[in-house]
């Protein structure tokens, strides 16, 4: 659904950002502008401040934040003031950002040179499992492990369900269930924060479909379809597996796979009858 928009033009800006020494040390002005991402419905019926987001606010805190930082490029620059405004308030769900930087020494004229970026939140659905040693503990611990992993909200969890191993191996029984997130992380970081987590568990790739101290799977990632080498998503055998279909439809039960486009009910409702 297209939000409202909440636009900031050319904020002034005197601040210290730059790769020479006396950006850094005499500092400048910068511009910014902003375009916050938000339902401002509410607000508009009730008139209140309180349903919308303060603009002077967010002015406020984009001066305050590129005033007590020192970076070298404008792009980190960038990143932090957007990843700053998402995480300022919940009801902010995307930010496009511009900052300018007049008169850059680069020995030519120039009016100004600048950084445009878009950043939102990403809704991320996670496959969670574990069949050695205590597993209920280490599931908990990669999920606390993840609600405090910065740019990362956790939503929704399932229940714990235990299930029989999935493949050829032979080994104890699972715990799977699934938890839904928003993060400001794009697919591949996400994976990696998700890598380092079973490393810190004590996971070994050593067997494929092997017993495991924890497994976490990136099932879904807003309706993206990524094929690289290293990742898939969606997770390409979610559709055969009912010890993820069946998490999935108790937190997300209308959520439909992009590429069938079939919802979750669908799918596991279609995966049991044919096991039948």
């Amino acid at each position: 659904m297209k939000m409202d928009k909440i636009k900031i033009k050319d904020l002034e800006v005197f601040a210290n950002h730059g790769v020479f020494p006396e950006e850094t040390v005499l500092g400048q002005k910068f511009l910014v502008s902003c375009a916050i991402h938000l339902n401002t419905r509410k607000a508009g019926i009730t008139d209140l401040l309180d349903e919308s987001v303060n603009y002077g606010t967010i002015c406020h805190l984009i001066k305050d934040e590129m005033e007590k930082n020192t970076f070298k490029l404008i792009e980190s620059v960038a990143e932090h003031l957007a990843e700053t405004v998402l995480e300022s308030d919940p009801r902010i769900r995307q930010v496009d950002l511009e900052i300018k930087k007049p008169w850059a020494p680069i020995a030519l004229p120039l009016d100004t040179a600048s950084v445009e970026i878009s950043r939102k939140w990403h809704e991320v659905y996670v496959a969670v499992g574990s069949n050695m040693g205590d597993k209920k503990r280490y599931i908990e611990s990669a999920l606390d492990g993840l609600a405090h992993t910065k740019g990362c909200r956790l939503l929704k969890v399932s229940k714990l369900i235990a299930t029989e191993p999935y493949g050829r191996v032979e080994q104890d029984e699972f715990l799977n269930g699934a938890v839904k997130l928003e993060t400001l992380l794009t697919p591949h970081e996400l994976m990696d924060r998700l890598h380092e987590l079973e490393k810190e568990a004590g996971r070994e790739r050593t067997i494929h479909w092997g017993p495991r101290t924890l497994d976490l799977d990136i099932l879904l990632y807003d309706h993206e379809i990524i094929e690289d080498d290293d990742l898939c998503v969606p997770h390409a055998d979610m559709q055969n597996r009912t010890f993820v279909l069946g998490p999935m439809v108790e937190i997300a039960p209308h959520k439909r796979h992009p590429v069938s486009g079939k919802t979750m009910q669908e799918m596991l409702s279609e995966l049991l009858a044919d096991l039948t």
